[in-house]
């Protein structure tokens, strides 16, 4: 099987390349092989990709982060990064059935913070026309975390009340929209810095977190989506009816390894003491969700907001920023066309 960074002979391309574990530090741009073209694949030339948790995770890369993910103990086995990702169809293997050359895409390639990027088909869907590659490329992970965090774990229906607490990050801005989009009365909770983006997406009512503690309102909300990561579980979880849900994603970025572990490990816990139900879970990245996406930006329901973009080359200064804990909404990388 071909890996992510066998080529065609003389095909070069600039590629971010993890050399270590840290902070941005240690990402470097490098020229590298481009991907061949195999049979199942579709290579993708990469306009935009976004940087998510995910991804500064793995940077990080506490000693138990890369048990879990199974990289390598001193660098990443794979030293590629990225996996949201926006650009134009440059080829497509023989299996290939549903793109052509020049379909603009939108998706998740691994190695996306590069110029070209392989993709399983099923992992990527056409571009909206009304979006930019870059508002695409702030889509796949963290829109498809709202959407099955409301739909699925949270089994949104119209007429509930629904608090998004941590609304002014990348998955909260989408849920917020998502969460309106399927009928909901939307509570958003976020920081000062965050008030005038939240309250633009159109939620019913918009908290500062830090003036009022809205889970001192005692089972008042049908579904509580935690993305700020930053308030006890226990306190949260007061909010929700006791016939709703509290559904729980993600880890905060201060609170290290452990603390994301702890937290899981808490939410694990809640999940086996009754009312209100208790879920935590991690997005899978499906062609069906990134369709629905697509749909609902068409329809004018969703937006992607983005907070601040770099080219490929300050990919670290990029990772940096998403570290800092201050980044709004979404941080995205460009590339330039060749």
């Amino acid at each position: 099987m071909q890996t992510a960074i066998e080529s065609q002979r003389g095909e070069l391309m600039q590629a971010i390349m993890q050399e270590g574990y840290g902070s941005g530090d240690v990402l470097r741009p490098r020229t590298i092989p481009k991907p061949a073209l195999a049979d199942d694949r579709v290579l993708v030339r990469v306009r935009a990709a976004s940087v998510n948790a995910a991804d500064y995770h793995l940077i990080h890369g506490e000693l138990p982060i890369r048990l879990v993910a199974g990289s390598g103990l001193r660098k990443p086995k794979d030293p590629l990064c990225g996996s949201d990702v926006a650009g134009v169809v440059e080829a497509v293997g023989a299996k290939i059935t549903s793109f052509k050359p020049g379909d603009e895409v939108f998706g998740s390639a691994r190695g996306s913070f590069a110029e070209y990027a392989s993709a399983r088909e099923d992992r990527l869907v056409p571009k909206p026309r009304q979006l930019t590659f870059e508002q695409a490329a702030a889509l796949p992970i963290a829109a498809t975390t709202a959407l099955q965090g409301l739909r699925d774990i949270g089994r949104v229906q119209a007429g509930q009340r629904v608090v998004v607490y941590g609304a002014g990050g990348g998955v909260g801005t989408f849920a917020v929209q998502i969460a309106k989009a399927l009928g909901a009365h939307v509570t958003a909770a976020t920081g000062p810095r965050n008030i005038e983006i939240v309250r633009s997406l159109g939620a019913d009512e918009v908290v500062d977190y830090t003036q009022e503690d809205i889970r001192r309102r005692r089972h008042q909300y049908d579904v509580f989506l935690d993305v700020a990561a930053n308030r006890s579980l226990l306190s949260c979880r007061r909010a929700v009816k006791l016939d709703g849900t509290f559904v729980v994603t993600g880890g905060s970025k201060s609170g290290g390894a452990l603390g994301m572990f702890g937290r899981i490990g808490m939410a694990f816990v809640l999940s086996r003491l009754g009312r209100p139900r208790t879920a935590f879970f991690v997005a899978k990245l499906n062609r069906e969700d990134f369709l629905v996406l697509a749909q609902l930006v068409e329809a004018g329901k969703l937006m992607p907001v983005i907070d601040r973009t770099y080219p490929l080359a300050e990919a670290a200064e990029a990772v940096r920023y998403a570290l800092t804990g201050q980044a709004r909404a979404k941080i995205v990388l460009t590339v330039a066309p060749r």
